[in-house]
């Protein structure tokens, strides 16, 4: 049950996050949708991770490469979408509000994600792997 509702809450952040992202695009204040371009970075941030956790044989306790890798490009992803909105806000692309909204946008989409990685991420009896 307690996995039911983790997966509840994380769906709730992940649906408020892009509610603040429509709301920086759509709003007839703002009425510019470059920041939809986030969505390829929402996409994009889990998959080395993915990736390094498929290849990566995790019975040693030592750090390896694969796996610092892949935390450095999903870095430079995470990075990159918060310096997306700071770019086009001080190209005067969108509004700085907008570029506000996108950014709480950010945090909460990527900290669920965060979450849902640390919820089910560990190799128990109830993993993301089994669904």
């Amino acid at each position: 049950m307690a996995g039911i509702k983790a997966l509840i809450s994380l769906s709730f952040g992940g649906a408020i996050g892009l509610m603040f992202l429509m709301l920086g695009c759509a709003l007839p204040v703002y009425n510019a949708y470059w920041p939809l371009f986030l969505l390829f970075f929402y996409i994009l941030s889990p998959i080395p991770y993915c990736i390094s956790r498929r290849v990566v044989d995790d019975t040693d306790s030592a750090s390896n490469a694969c796996k610092e890798l892949a935390i450095f490009l999903t870095t430079g992803i995470v990075v990159s979408a918060f310096g997306l909105p700071i770019i086009f806000a001080r190209a005067n692309v969108m509004a700085w509000g907008a570029c506000a909204l996108v950014l709480t946008g950010n945090i909460v989409i990527f900290a669920t994600i965060l979450g849902f990685f640390l919820v089910f991420g560990s190799n128990d009896d109830f993993s993301w792997q089994q669904w």
